[in-house]
């Protein structure tokens, strides 16, 4: 049981991070206020796990422009899609091993 355990990642713990995750597992980018919005949170809440997120590398930031406005999209990396698979892997692996007790 432990070994399944040890593949939990703290990191998605967080609901936010958790949901954050997800959007960007299944969307190739996402903007700003579209996460914010799909989420129903705050600009102080995103921007902190998108913070905390962005520096275990598990997401990448690009800034740009759409005529004047500034715009901001996010897209999970490599290394974040990895670790995410991992954590639901393990989060499988643990219902599965309790499910049938």
């Amino acid at each position: 049981m432990k070994e399944i355990i040890v593949h939990i990642n703290k990191v998605f713990e967080n609901r936010v991070r958790l949901g954050i995750m997800s959007l960007l597992v299944i969307h190739e980018k996402m903007d700003y206020n579209t996460m914010k919005q799909t989420l129903n949170i705050s600009d102080g809440n995103l921007a902190n796990h998108i913070f905390a997120l962005e520096n275990e590398k598990f997401i990448a930031v690009k800034k740009s422009f759409e005529g004047r406005k500034p715009k901001t999209t996010y897209s999970a990396t490599a290394a974040g899609r990895k670790a995410f698979g991992n954590h639901l892997d393990a989060l499988e692996m643990l219902l599965k091993h309790h499910r049938g007790k």
